[in-house]
């Protein structure tokens, strides 16, 4: 039985990689993650086995070399954690994760005008 539960950050990092690169074999997630995270090979084959266990990547054996790939998109991903955010430090409010956000981080004009077409594309779609 799968238990796809949200990823950990290391297993985040290692999908972002697999979303970025498309199906990788483990050394090449490693070669990715080490210079950024020091990673060591055998911590990210352990990593990857545990993440098809639990569903979020699968592995293909017909090759020398397995290689794995994401089975869940990353927009798909980055709602699960966005929920939970919002559920546990949040209480469930919406807006005052957005809110928060922005107070905490200066958004540019181009990143503003994204949000204001988001929030009216949102409105359409809810008057209809």
């Amino acid at each position: 039985m799968v238990n796809r539960s949200l990823p950990t950050d290391a297993e985040l990092a290692i999908l972002r990689v697999l979303w970025r690169r498309g199906p990788s074999t483990v050394r090449e997630v490693h070669e990715d993650l080490k210079p950024v995270q020091g990673t060591g090979y055998t911590t990210v084959l352990k990593l990857m086995q545990i993440m098809a266990q639990k569903g979020l990547v699968e592995r293909d054996e017909a090759g020398k070399s397995h290689v794995y790939r994401a089975t869940i998109p990353e927009e798909q991903a980055q709602k699960g954690l966005v929920h939970d955010l919002v559920e546990k430090a949040f209480g469930g409010s919406a807006s005052r994760l957005v809110m928060r956000a922005l107070s905490a981080e200066r958004a540019s004009r181009e990143e503003l005008a994204e949000i204001r077409a988001l929030l009216d594309d949102i409105e359409k779609k809810r008057s209809k």
